[in-house]
């Protein structure tokens, strides 16, 4: 079962990831490596599944805290794909407007 203790761990995660990065200044687009679009597609199935619990929700009891991680996931996943980046030295995807 999730708890809000697994949501304060991904969030804990999070804020040392970010610790790391520069701060978003441009959307970023998924590519520049399969690592990192691996990761950006993970965070994309992740807010889907975001998406059908919020969906079961409106009918069903959910947990709660279960929800909150998905999001909180989501999140550490887009901070892991930048982190990645990062990491192995290429350069984020940037949208350029027009």
């Amino acid at each position: 079962i999730v708890t809000a203790e697994h949501v304060k761990a991904i969030e804990d995660n999070l804020d040392a990831l970010n610790e790391h990065l520069a701060p978003l200044e441009n959307f970023i687009l998924p590519g520049g490596s399969h690592l990192i679009a691996n990761c950006h597609m993970s965070r994309a199935v992740c807010r889907r599944a975001e998406r059908s619990v919020t969906l079961l929700a409106e009918t069903e009891t959910v947990n709660q805290a279960a929800l909150e991680f998905l999001n909180r996931l989501s999140d550490y996943l887009f901070v892991v794909a930048r982190s990645a980046a990062r990491i192995t030295g290429v350069d984020e995807v940037l949208w350029e407007k027009g």
